[in-house]
């Protein structure tokens, strides 16, 4: 039986995805500027998804948010164009198909919103987050889209969504 719900996040939820998402660069190593850490957004993920074409989703297990993902357009890009934006899990969501569930959720969505391509950026030693990503049909790029800010991501990779 399946004991997480990935639903869409509500205002209630900011305070516990802000801490998940710095929780998890914290352990993880990535530095604290030029990455999502220093986004400003962290600490209103509802207002900051609550536009058209955009959608943050928690991962729920009993009254704990676990993890989460969002979808959202990629700055300075074409606006067939979206990003996967701020996937993070606590360990005690990793390893049991979480983030794949996760990776159908928002590209379900991205599709449904009208986008043609997902694109990503990850770091280099996120092994289990790249190897998901390789699993769901990510490719590598050799050079960053858009402009997200996070100078400090150097690995890029992007979907079509057929």
């Amino acid at each position: 039986m399946c004991s997480f719900k990935i639903r869409e996040i509500q205002p209630k939820d900011n305070q516990s995805v802000a801490k998940v998402i710095r929780k998890v660069l914290v352990e993880m190593g990535v530095p604290k500027v030029g990455t999502a850490y220093e986004d400003k957004s962290l600490d209103d993920m509802f207002a900051n998804y609550d536009h058209d074409k955009m959608q943050y989703f928690v991962v729920e297990e009993g009254d704990k948010i676990i993890g989460g993902a969002g979808i959202g357009p990629l700055p300075k890009a074409p606006d067939t164009v979206c990003e996967l934006q701020k996937m993070y899990f606590m360990p005690v969501a990793r390893g049991r198909g979480i983030g794949a569930a996760m990776m159908n959720t928002c590209l379900h969505y991205a599709k449904t919103a009208g986008y043609k391509q997902c694109y990503l950026e990850t770091m280099p030693y996120m092994d289990s987050a790249r190897s998901l990503y390789s699993r769901t049909g990510f490719n590598p790029l050799e050079k960053p889209m858009g402009d997200t800010g996070h100078y400090n991501c150097t690995v890029w990779m992007i979907k079509d969504l057929d």
